[in-house]
């Protein structure tokens, strides 16, 4: 692949060269301050992490699907949809609007495929761009108004473990006391963060897996409620352990450690059900053809 790739551009007009080399820059000059930010929120925001694994994903896969035969430029709509990225770039910088600025440099990604190969490239690529999309830090007002339910709802699950289990237990809101302890479910153990890495798995195993819409879409869906009771789940194992084994197994290393090997077997999970999804395919759907990226 690589080295089709070199024999292609050889075969490129010096003018043409010119004209993508041109386009690199332009794109690194308008947009160098979306992308710092973007890097600044994958590197120091837990929440946001994912973008590490996903901005280099999106990259192999886009070369991976290469371009699709018969794509044809579309300069009118790829220069729309490329001054309209501009536009919103900087109107969010002037707004501090964050997620509109980062989002502003996607557009500008669809923009540029719509104007060297076309709507149907763009429609090939929808596996990169979703991962990109997907990388991109979701606001805090929207991390706020979702983290709170999600607060409540790992209480709730945690507590009603906690209780079967026949241990005296008592729940306000999101603190969980117990005998001799005092359980306190934060924001960080939302489960935000495993909700957004497990979407964001979701999407990806999908796409390479599975074969129609449906099956993919029903895949995302239940990343949700398996994000949702793996968490509770790592709430009634905080409790469990800090009243049977020590008050320790609910702070500091102990903690993060159950948090991972919480996540991994919501990995786990997901995967599972991607197979099972992609074996009702194959008794269903032998008729449809498979594709790893579309």
């Amino acid at each position: 692949m690589p080295r089709d790739l070199l024999a292609s551009m050889k075969e490129r007009a010096p003018v043409e060269l010119a004209s993508y080399a041109l386009t690199a820059v332009m794109f690194v000059l308008l947009f160098a301050k979306p992308a710092t930010l973007m890097f600044d929120a994958w590197w120091n925001d837990p929440n946001s992490g994912h973008g590490l694994l996903l901005a280099p994903l999106s990259l192999y896969f886009a070369w991976k699907s290469g371009i699709v035969e018969g794509s044809k430029p579309q300069r009118v709509l790829g220069a729309a949809i490329l001054i309209f990225a501009v536009l919103f770039r900087y109107a969010a910088d002037l707004a501090a609007e964050l997620f509109v600025m980062r989002g502003s440099m996607l557009m500008a990604l669809a923009g540029l495929t719509v104007w060297y190969a076309g709507f149907r490239q763009l429609l090939h690529w929808w596996l990169p761009f979703t991962l990109t999309a997907l990388s991109i830090p979701i606001p805090e007002v929207i991390l706020n108004t979702v983290a709170l339910p999600l607060q409540f709802m790992a209480s709730k699950i945690g507590a009603g473990l906690l209780a079967w289990r026949d241990i005296p237990v008592m729940m306000t809101g999101n603190v969980i006391r117990i005998p001799g302890q005092e359980l306190f479910v934060a924001e960080a153990c939302s489960g935000l963060r495993s909700l957004t890495a497990l979407i964001s798995l979701g999407v990806l195993l999908g796409a390479m897996f599975l074969r129609h819409w449906s099956t993919r879409t029903l895949l995302l869906a239940l990343t949700i409620p398996i994000a949702i009771l793996i968490n509770g789940f790592r709430v009634f194992l905080t409790g469990f352990l800090v009243l049977f084994v020590s008050p320790e197994m609910g702070e500091g290393f102990m903690h993060t450690s159950e948090g991972m090997v919480m996540f991994g077997g919501a990995f786990v999970i997901t995967s599972i059900v991607a197979w099972v999804l992609g074996m009702i395919e194959s008794k269903l759907m032998s008729n449809v053809p498979r594709r790893l990226i579309p």
